[in-house]
Formats: C-alpha cells, sequence, structure tokens
C-alpha cells in the first residue's frame, strides 16, 4: 500500500504550476511534477468561479476519494495538483474518478485499462 500526502502550501502549488506538465478534460486539469520522494504529494485546487463553499469542498472531498481509491495505481514519486473546472460542479463520483484517471493516464502514471485486465487475467 502506498502513502500520499497532501501539498499545503502555496509555494509547492507554484512550483508544480511553473515547472511542472498539464493535461486536461472536460472537467479537471493536472499538473505533474516529480518530486524526488518515495511517495506522491497531491494537491486540489477549486476556484471560487465552481461555486460556494460547500460546493467546492464536496467536489474536494470527491477527488481526494477518488484519488484514495485508486492510489495503488498511480507510480510513486510525483507532486500532482488537480484543479477542478467549472463544468466539473454538477458531476458525480463516478464521472470524475474518470476524469482523474484519464489525466493518470495521459501522464502515464496510472496503468491503462488494457494493462489492469491483462494483470487481473495472469493472477
Amino acid at each position: 500500500m502506498k502513502y500520499s500526502e497532501s501539498l499545503k502550501k502555496n509555494n509547492d502549488f507554484q512550483l508544480v504550476y511553473k515547472t511542472g506538465t498539464s493535461y486536461a478534460n472536460r472537467y479537471l486539469v493536472m499538473y505533474l511534477k516529480e518530486n524526488q520522494l518515495s511517495r506522491n504529494r497531491i494537491g486540489i485546487s477549486v476556484s471560487k468561479k465552481v461555486g460556494n463553499s460547500v460546493v467546492r469542498h464536496h467536489l474536494t472531498r470527491l477527488i481526494r476519494e477518488s484519488y484514495r481509491l485508486n492510489e495503488e495505481k498511480f507510480c510513486c514519486g510525483y507532486d500532482i495538483v488537480v484543479v477542478v473546472r467549472v463544468n466539473g460542479k454538477n458531476q458525480n463520483y463516478h464521472s470524475l474518478e474518470s476524469a482523474l484517471l484519464h489525466l493518470g493516464r495521459l501522464h502515464k502514471v496510472v496503468r491503462s485499462k488494457e494493462n489492469e485486465k491483462n494483470t487481473n487475467n495472469i493472477d
């Protein structure tokens, strides 16, 4: 089991934004940067444009939970910042989880669906 930490400091977020790579889809934007650690650090950002504090906090919890449940699929040693777009406001858990895994596969830090099926068939 892998353990992750949260990115909390503004400097950490800014470093990932400036020097990391990013991919986006309809609901999320994911920034990624190697961190030279044996674990991932994840930060989630939801703008006030998305909604009030209740909506923002709800979306943050959904993203954090979807990452936690799929953490074993992610490679270690990265700082990850996930930004929720306005279109993600009314999405359910499964849509946001799918969007998160899609971006992870684009960054090549998450195993693809084919690899997961092959791994499951071997066992």
